[in-house]
């Protein structure tokens, strides 16, 4: 993958401060591009990119890209999977005259041939800016599942793009904090939806892209795609199980075309053992490079499990240990490269991760994506069960039994029982799109409306994702749900820490369970079948039965996570006390240091587990710090600013 960025001029022409600007920009995405970097410029538009050389490390491959007489540029990021098929399917090197082989090569063409429709063409993951000059169009656009990111910024009669936030923050002082989306996060542990942490920039969303007419000047943000569940009530048990497995294999082998070494994350859960047993299968398993972390801590310890795939797929493993100290070494890093307040637990423990992976291949497959296609998460067994808890047992006996989880003592092992029970019984009593978003926050509505400041004057968080449910009232309940996963915790959670963790270092980071053409199967697939009662992956775990080892398909879903309630009582104390304190707190202006001081001090005493809310507490205060007070995010930037191979052109 790349970086890209640019600036389109809507109605007058492009100056030299517009050139001057996109190579700042261009520069601060080194790490996603240190192999190649370049800026085109014209009339109406600069186009940078900066390029990871993966599929045709050659010259004739460089980034930004143009067609032969020059009238279509692109800047792109991304690997579409199935490149070679379609460069097969329309005959392209019969039409055009091809310099390199690089999927981006392939797109170019492609657009030339059918216009932006040939998008419907594609699989796999790709953001890009291209400019036609002969239609006087441009298309800033995001895939299908917004697995790439593009932001984007109107101003000054001018559209900016670029493939991370901190590039748009060079356009000029203006940044006012989004403190919506800082409201939301303290319920999601993520910003959603379009919003980003500054109301100046939004986020391009996934299926989306912006049409600029450069003669009038007019843009129009149209959604080219839509996540589909059209229910095929005539699929089997048996006929999905085994063309998921088809599907996979096929998806797998294609993202394992790569001119730099590959390999992939092992965490010892089905969707990454998944992938390794499956180049196992195609007999490539064998010195394969396997990549996992260790916590730590016992109840967060997966390593057993990954030494089991590794050793039955005979890998080249690397087990990475992550400590407190780890941690903190990474975090100021971690936070440069992920420009917002992420609360996911995994984010740095991930950046970790790559930077040793980085010594051994460029390319990492990941398992993410898995859960949403075939509806793993515990929270999809516990809507199930909500809905027979509430209509069969007496709204007394519930309360009995909500008091009751609510008087058991915290205990800060990962997945606890009391965890668990005070989860449930309290995101029962919830509309079902609440509760499941709900069973997964860092605060409760209670602790974050006294949290943060005036919190009357904003918008209900839950009622995105109550909005998003009741928009699609047509369809099955649970394919419902599984769109609040798809729209938001996919691409606002895990792909922020993914694509920022894994580029931050350098390292493309493929996603096979998320190919287009598996996700659309899988959600024709009846909803009865892809969730067996409270069998979550079902379908998945019968396409693999005879691939994967018994112990790991008979797994319960477990997702890597930090164990930062343990470590605040001790490792973490220290560096904690840096911002939990009434001069940082105050200095936000949107949180209360008095309410954040109780939920330290009963997490200190043990009475409650505020393990993931003051982590978000912290990294909203981190960010913060580097972001507005002090600005100095890029001291910690990965490989610098500096352009190494660069080239520069006017056409």
């Amino acid at each position: 993958m790349c970086g890209v960025t640019g600036i389109i001029s809507l109605k007058t022409n492009q100056t030299d401060k517009d050139v001057e600007l996109c190579k700042r920009m261009t520069s601060l995405l080194i790490h996603r591009g240190p192999s190649q970097q370049g800026v085109i410029s014209s009339k109406r538009f600069t186009l940078g990119n900066t390029r990871l050389s993966i599929i045709d490390p050659t010259p004739q491959s460089k980034l930004p890209m143009y067609n032969n007489d020059k009238s279509v540029i692109i800047t792109y990021n991304g690997e579409v999977s199935n490149f070679i098929e379609l460069r097969e399917k329309y005959k392209l090197e019969d039409k055009f005259k091809f310099h390199g082989k690089s999927d981006t090569e392939v797109v170019l063409r492609l657009y030339e041939l059918l216009g932006i429709d040939f998008l419907q063409e594609l699989t796999g993951m790709f953001a890009f800016g291209l400019v036609d000059k002969n239609k006087n169009k441009a298309y800033i656009v995001r895939d299908f599942y917004g697995i790439n990111p593009m932001f984007y910024r109107v101003s000054n009669d001018r559209i900016y793009f670029a493939s991370e936030i901190k590039s748009l923050l060079e356009i000029d002082n203006s940044k006012t904090i989004n403190a919506q989306g800082m409201f939301d996060f303290l319920t999601l542990a993520y910003i959603p939806g379009i919003q980003t942490p500054y109301k100046e920039i939004k986020e391009l969303r996934g299926g989306e892209l912006l049409e600029i007419d450069l003669q009038t000047g007019d843009s129009l943000n149209k959604r080219y795609y839509e996540i589909q569940f059209e229910t095929d009530f005539s699929i089997t048990e048996e006929a999905a199980s085994k063309k998921a497995y088809d599907l996979m294999y096929d998806s797998v082998e294609r993202n394992l075309i790569s001119d730099k070494p590959i390999g992939t994350t092992l965490s010892g859960g089905i969707d990454t053992s998944t992938m390794t047993c499956l180049v196992k299968d195609m007999g490539r398993s064998k010195d394969f490079h396997t990549f996992s972390i260790k916590m730590g801590e016992k109840s967060f310890d997966e390593s057993p499990y990954q030494k089991i795939i590794a050793s039955f797929c005979q890998t080249n493993h690397h087990e990475i240990l992550v400590t407190p100290e780890d941690v903190i070494e990474s975090i100021y890093h971690h936070m440069a490269h992920i420009d917002e307040p992420n609360g996911d637990g995994s984010a740095i423990p991930s950046f970790i991760l790559a930077k040793h992976a980085k010594q051994y291949v460029d390319v990492l497959l990941s398992g993410e994506g898995g859960d949403e296609v075939f509806n793993a998460y515990s929270v999809y067994s516990a809507w199930k069960v909500k809905k027979h808890y509430v209509n069969y047992t007496p709204s007394f006996i519930r309360k009995l039994i909500k008091n009751f989880a609510h008087s058991l003592p915290a205990n800060f092992n990962k997945l606890s029982l009391d965890f668990q029970m005070k989860r449930f019984t309290e995101g029962c009593e919830l509309h079902p799109a609440a509760a499941h978003i709900f069973w997964r926050h860092p605060l409760r509505d209670q602790e974050k409306n006294k949290v943060f400041l005036n919190s009357d004057q904003y918008n209900d968080t839950y009622q995105i994702a109550i909005d998003l449910y009741n928009k699609y009232s047509h369809r099955e309940e649970l394919n419902r749900i599984s769109m609040l996963d798809f729209e938001h915790f996919f691409v606002d959670d895990l792909l922020v820490k993914n694509d920022r963790m894994f580029m931050a270092n350098s390292i493309e980071t493929r996603f096979p369970l998320m190919d287009r053409h598996l996700v659309e199967y899988m959600n024709k697939v009846p909803p009865a079948i892809r969730l067996k009662g409270l069998r979550g992956r079902n379908i998945q775990k019968n396409a693999m039965k005879n691939s994967i080892p018994k112990e790991i398909l008979a797994r319960k879903n477990y997702g890597l996570e930090m164990p930062h309630s343990i470590w605040f009582l001790n490792k973490f104390m220290p560096f904690a006390k840096k911002y939990l304190n009434k001069k940082k707190v105050e200095a936000t202006g949107l949180l209360s240091w008095a309410e954040v001081e109780v939920l330290w001090n009963q997490h200190l005493s043990k009475k409650v587990d505020h393990g993931r809310g003051l982590w978000c507490i912290i990294m909203f205060l981190i960010w913060h710090e580097m972001f507005i007070e002090k600005s100095n995010y890029k001291s910690y930037l990965v490989g610098g600013t500096s352009f190494s191979e660069y080239h520069f052109e006017e056409i």
